[in-house]
C-alpha cells in the first residue's frame, strides 16, 4: 500500500490529434511536434509517473501509420499506458494497435488502492458522446467488483457544461444517467475528460469534475461560438493517496503555439 505520505503519480494527457504524415500540419500547427514537446516537458519536470492515461483524440486521421507514430513515442517512455476513444479516433484499430505490454487500451487499471476506469463515450461519425449500455454495466460492474478501492473515471466527452455554448451541444448525451450511478459510489473520487481543449475543474456533490488542456490547440474558454486561443498546449498531473485524497495540476509549455490559424472555423 502507499505508505509514508508517498502517492501514485498519473500522466494525462489528451486530444493530440495526430495526422496521418508527421508533414502535415492542422489549423496550421505541427500537432505531432507539440505531442512530442508536452511528453518531453511531462517527462523532465517528474521523477516518475506510475500511470500514463491518454483520453481520446489520439488521431485526427486515424490510420495505422498514425497509431504506430503514437505507439512508437509512448512506448520511448517506458511506462504504463493505458489509452481510450474520442470522437475523431477508430477505437477498434486503436485496440488493435496499441496492444503491447507497456501500451494498451484496457478499460480497468489497479494501483494500489486505486482504480482508474476508461469508458467509451464514442458515437461513431457523431462529435458528440454518449456511454452505451455496456458502458454503463462496465462501470457499475467494476465499482462492485473493489468497492473499497478510491475510484478515478476517464472519459473523452464533458459531463458537465462548460458554459461555452457550441461546445456543450457535445456533452455525453445520457450525462444523467452517467451521473446518477457517480452519485451512487462514494468510492468515485474524479472523473477526467478530454474533447474540450481548456480547462475545467467542478463538482458534482462531492466528486471532481475536471478538463484538461489538449496537447495541441485550445478552444476559447465560455464562447458562444467555435473559436481559438493562443493558450499553450498542456498536461494534467495527478497525486493520488492512500486515503483517498488527490491533488492535481495543469502545466503548459512555455513555448508559444507557432502558426495557429484563429480564424478558422472548424478543424
Amino acid at each position: 500500500m502507499i505508505q509514508n505520505n508517498a502517492y501514485l503519480s498519473i500522466l494525462q494527457i489528451t486530444d493530440m490529434h495526430i495526422l496521418r504524415s508527421p508533414s502535415e500540419t492542422l489549423v496550421g500547427i505541427d500537432t505531432e511536434h507539440y505531442f512530442h514537446a508536452v511528453l518531453e516537458l511531462a517527462f523532465s519536470s517528474h521523477a516518475h509517473f506510475d500511470l500514463v492515461l491518454v483520453t481520446g483524440d489520439l488521431a485526427q486521421t486515424p490510420c495505422q501509420a498514425s497509431y504506430q507514430r503514437i505507439l512508437n513515442r509512448l512506448e520511448a517512455y517506458n511506462t504504463e499506458c493505458v489509452c481510450l476513444p474520442g470522437n475523431h479516433d477508430d477505437f477498434d484499430l486503436m485496440q488493435h494497435l496499441l496492444n503491447t505490454p507497456i501500451v494498451s487500451c484496457r478499460r480497468q487499471t489497479l494501483l494500489e488502492n486505486w482504480q482508474i476506469i476508461c469508458l467509451n463515450s464514442q458515437i461513431v461519425g457523431a462529435a458528440g458522446g454518449r456511454l452505451a449500455n455496456d458502458e454503463l454495466s462496465l462501470l457499475k460492474q467494476c465499482l462492485s467488483e473493489y468497492p473499497n478501492h478510491h475510484t478515478m473515471i476517464a472519459v473523452h466527452h464533458h459531463c458537465l457544461p462548460t458554459h461555452s455554448t457550441w461546445m456543450d451541444t457535445m456533452t455525453i448525451e445520457n450525462y444523467q444517467e452517467f451521473l446518477a450511478i457517480v452519485k451512487q459510489h462514494p468510492q468515485i473520487k474524479v472523473i477526467t475528460t478530454g474533447h474540450i481543449h481548456q480547462l475545467m475543474d467542478t463538482m458534482v456533490d462531492s466528486v471532481r469534475v475536471l478538463g484538461t488542456p489538449s496537447t495541441c490547440f485550445q478552444f476559447t474558454p465560455k464562447s458562444e461560438k467555435f473559436g481559438m486561443d493562443h493558450s499553450a498546449p498542456g498536461y494534467r498531473v495527478f497525486q493520488l493517496y492512500a486515503d483517498g485524497r488527490f491533488e492535481s495540476e495543469v502545466t503548459r509549455l512555455p513555448e508559444p503555439l507557432s502558426g495557429l490559424q484563429t480564424n478558422t472555423k472548424g478543424y
